[in-house]
């Protein structure tokens, strides 16, 4: 199975059934992933070994991923943050877009990755030292590439994130 064809496949699953108990791990696992046991167990008012048989399970059907750091990109020297919006041309799109995206979702400047349905193909959201490294950013790995058709950066100013999602893959 090809990695397109089995990311479609993981598309068709259907949507898991989860009870009150469920809901409630996956919030405050959302909110603070690190969470003890005995913390979550006592936040959602269960036993310690009922909280780590159901977060095991909710891992194993695939509905916990992960458990994520945050990082501070200030404090890292990455302070400044843009999204770039990415349209390739057209023509071969299935390769241009796998090698598009192949090429740059690797680079330690991308945060997240985005392939999108409208006008924009991708958006690309990078953290680096300063705006002469978006624009070194956007030369050298994005508009060097002949797929790209245009690109259109957007500075962050300040953002809010409610939780980390999955990757769709």
């Amino acid at each position: 199975m090809t990695a397109i064809s089995h990311d479609r496949a993981k598309d068709l699953r259907p949507a898991v059934d989860l009870d009150e108990v469920d809901r409630s791990i996956v919030d405050a696992l959302a909110a603070d992933a690190r969470l003890t046991n005995a913390e979550l167990a006592a936040r959602i008012g269960v036993a310690p070994s009922t909280a780590h048989a159901r977060t095991r399970a909710l891992v194993e059907r695939g509905v916990l991923t992960g458990f994520h750091a945050s990082v501070d990109q200030r404090v890292v020297g990455a302070g400044l943050q843009a999204m770039v919006h990415v349209t390739l041309r057209p023509g071969s799109r299935h390769e241009s877009i796998t090698e598009f995206a192949h090429e740059v979702r690797g680079l330690p400047q991308v945060i997240q990755m985005f392939f999108l349905g409208g006008s924009d193909d991708f958006l690309i959201h990078i953290a680096v030292a300063d705006s002469s490294e978006v624009r070194a950013f956007v030369v050298e790995h994005l508009s060097a590439q002949r797929s790209v058709a245009n690109t259109r950066t957007s500075i962050i100013f300040d953002y809010h994130r409610n939780r980390v999602a999955a990757p769709f893959h």
